[in-house]
């Protein structure tokens, strides 16, 4: 290597990290800037949430997924190493150790600048038969092949969900869409832990409509097996439920292992603490971003864990400016997330009440029921409204919306006054669009904000 020339690491060949190496080549040519990235999957820059879409039909292939391919990366003069895990960070030397799956040959690579985009794992509780053919887990776009043949080659059409969160109603929906009779098996007491329990209730009835089987309040015990070792029904501590197929959906950590054994700072959340820049705290030439890291909440103004693609692609697009030799920053995050489960829409922003809670909030809730268009106007659909305020001061805190269609991105309204410090009372002024075909003449985040609005008077 040229003593002119640095060289950048990056552990990770998905959103952040690829992002990374990308920006960071518009900003540096090859003769300035040399980049080697480690992927240790078959695929790079994939969309994992688009997953649940595949398996369910409506996208029809799994190249459809993947944004930008290992040799697409290479064209663009950054050294790709597909199938390659790295073992172990060694940052006094500053150097990886690094191991070729398919053929166990091991090397050690040193760098100048380091971006640690190790992404997240997926929950697997410690329990029998979790390991058993017919489990199956959706982080990647190989999980999600897996899962796809074991649809194909098993005859009975009974599917048991694991969890109840985004993945866990994503995947339920998939299967619905195959054909299968679906059970979710939640842990809490209502599916979406990211909402209330009184917007989950709303889930779980539109859930149970479908035809879909709801099993609150339940705890996993073991995966039962059949003669064959295939799993053959999912147990609880009081029944248990016949599957064919059992996906898992409980959620992820962060995949900090490296950092942790090098030791590299991390939360309470497991994942890596960095500055505004995305730089590991203490570390000058060390970035992290993606889902192994803990980002700011810019509502409560503490650190969160949030496994997003869109988070990503920021770290990623921030990490590869300053690794460049330019600056930026990421301020942080409101939580937002949308999601679906057949024509059900879900969507949310900010706290939830015991978040609000959590960080020593008072606050103040209101809940409207209201239609995505005039109501006379053909298509208008049901959607229900909770939004949280901040008792003295009534800055809005957190949205929720469940509904049909038209629901789901009015959220991105409550993310812009959050952002902005808004007050609920202010928000009740918005210059927002309305025609019959696309808003009653209020808006139902107005009404909800204008009920929020009193509620803070009366408080």
């Amino acid at each position: 290597m040229s003593p002119t020339r640095e060289r950048l690491v990056v552990i990770g060949g998905d959103a952040a990290g690829m992002s990374a190496a990308s920006q960071a080549r518009r900003m540096r040519g090859p003769d300035e800037l040399e980049i080697v990235a480690f992927e240790r999957g078959h695929f790079s820059s994939y969309s994992a949430c688009g997953i649940p879409y595949w398996v369910g039909g409506e996208v029809t292939g799994r190249d459809e997924l993947i944004a930008r391919t290992p040799e697409e990366h290479r064209e663009r003069s950054i050294d790709l190493r597909m199938r390659t895990e790295v073992t172990e960070l060694d940052v006094e030397g500053g150097r990886v150790r690094s191991r070729e799956l398919d053929t166990g040959t091991e090397a050690w690579i040193s760098y100048d600048k380091l971006v640690i985009a190790t992404g997240a794992r997926p929950v697997r509780p410690r329990i029998p038969g979790i390991d058993a053919p017919g489990v199956h887990g959706v982080q990647t776009l190989d999980d999600g092949q897996a899962l796809l043949d074991s649809l194909a080659a098993t005859p009975g059409r009974r599917a048991v969900v694991v969890g109840a969160g985004y993945i866990g109603v994503e995947m339920a929906e998939a299967l619905i869409r195959r054909g299968y009779e679906v059970t979710v098996v939640n842990r809490g007491p209502e599916p979406m832990s990211t909402l209330d329990p009184d917007m989950g209730r709303l889930v779980h009835e539109a859930m149970t409509g479908m035809g879909i089987t709801m099993v609150d309040d339940a705890e996993v015990t073991k995966i039962l097996t059949g003669d064959d070792g295939q799993a053959r029904a999912v147990a609880t501590t009081s029944d248990e439920y016949p599957a064919d197929v059992v996906v898992l959906g409980i959620g992820v950590r962060p995949e900090t292992s490296l950092a942790r054994a090098a030791g590299l700072p991390l939360g309470e959340h497991g994942g890596l603490l960095t500055d505004l820049a995305m730089r590991v705290r203490g570390h000058e030439n060390i970035w992290a971003g993606g889902d192994c890291v803990e980002v700011l909440d810019l509502v409560s103004g503490r650190e969160r864990h949030i496994a997003l693609g869109t988070h990503a692609n920021k770290h990623g697009q921030v990490i590869g400016t300053n690794a460049g030799g330019g600056y930026a920053t990421f301020p942080g995050v409101v939580g937002t997330a949308v999601s679906k489960v057949c024509d059900l829409e879900i969507a949310r922003t900010g706290l939830r009440e015991k978040d609000a809670r959590r960080a020593g909030l008072q606050y103040v809730s209101a809940t409207i029921e209201s239609t995505s268009r005039a109501g006379y106007y053909p298509g208008a659909a049901p959607m229900t409204v909770k939004m949280i305020a901040e008792r003295r001061t009534g800055r809005l805190l957190g949205v929720q919306i469940v509904g049909r269609e038209g629901a789901a991105k009015r959220v991105d309204v409550a993310a812009v006054a959050l952002t902005a410090g808004m007050t609920v009372d202010q928000m009740t002024a918005l210059d927002l669009g309305y025609a019959p075909p696309f808003s009653p003449v209020w808006d139902p985040v107005l009404v909800a904000a204008r009920k929020s609005s009193a509620a803070v008077r009366r408080g």
